[in-house]
């Protein structure tokens, strides 16, 4: 008589990924409820699969391991490493430093490179100027960060009919001799280009309008050491021109980091021009 039919097992895959699951978990339980950076290391060493950061690693961590979105990315996952940091600020420069240096698989945001630009008044009109021609750390009234000349253009469009400014006296239509801009037409204009406002009122209203998006120069001599500091450890982020050289324990190897050549960083200016302009953590002028 033959046997009744057995139920198959649970395939291969769906055990294996059971026990990884359970090796991270407890890779996750080992995790401090601290600040600092953690990176989902795969197969190959040399290339994370993420790199993130969190002001308590273990509930970021476990909550990672909650998420079916990431079932990928998990059942790639062999290593969790984590790198201790003094506070929320280091851990945003590290994570911000590592994705650029490491380019991992699933990071997006801070992976691309990017092709910096921003707006700069010339002669009283705007112009988009690209971080590979100008310092963006020491050039006062530039105005917005932009990934590319394309954005920088949108960016003025917008500003341009938020203020009801004129596209073609800020060189975004090619006007016809006697003719108003097509904006001033249809009543998205204050009307420069007909006489319903002189020249100069128009590039103070534009200036006015451009304020909100000025960029933040670097406000000191030289590099700097910003000083974070938890229950248990104490660091000193250097940095200058906005840009993030490292982080050590001591004044001496701070200034020995100052020397590394450094420019203007968007990720560092936009992790940092809030505390440093806000005085929010002690700092130490190091040149």
């Amino acid at each position: 008589m033959n046997s009744p039919p057995q139920a198959d097992p649970a395939p291969p895959v769906f055990r294996g990924c059971t026990l990884l699951l359970q090796d991270l978990r407890n890779q996750v339980d080992l995790a401090p409820p601290l600040p600092g950076v953690y990176i989902f290391h795969g197969d190959r060493s040399d290339l994370p699969l993420y790199i993130g950061k969190s002001i308590n690693l273990r509930a970021r961590l476990l909550s990672h391991l909650r998420n079916r979105d990431e079932a990928r990315m998990l059942a790639q996952t062999r290593r969790i490493e984590i790198i201790r940091t003094a506070g929320d600020i280091g851990a945003l420069l590290l994570e911000a430093q590592l994705v650029k240096l490491r380019q991992p698989v699933f990071n997006q945001r801070l992976r691309r490179n990017r092709q910096l630009c921003s707006l700069r008044l010339h002669d009283g009109k705007p112009e988009v100027v690209a971080a590979a021609h100008v310092d963006f750390a020491t050039t006062p009234d530039l105005y917005g960060l932009f990934a590319s000349r394309h954005a920088a253009l949108e960016a003025l469009r917008d500003t341009a009919d938020a203020h009801h400014l004129c596209w073609g006296a800020l060189g975004l239509e090619r006007l016809t001799r006697g003719r108003p801009c097509f904006r001033s037409m249809i009543g998205r204009c204050a009307g420069v280009c007909r006489g319903g406002e002189s020249i100069n009122q128009h590039q103070k209203r534009l200036a006015s309008a451009l304020t909100a998006m000025r960029i933040t120069c670097w406000p000191y001599p030289g590099a700097i050491a910003l000083v974070e500091q938890c229950v248990d450890m104490r660091q000193m982020h250097v940095i200058r021109n906005w840009c993030y050289l490292g982080s050590c324990r001591t004044v001496r190897q701070a200034a020995k980091l100052s020397q590394v050549a450094s420019g203007f960083d968007v990720d560092g200016y936009k992790i940092l021009a809030g505390p440093i302009m806000a005085r929010e953590t002690a700092i130490i002028q190091l040149s």
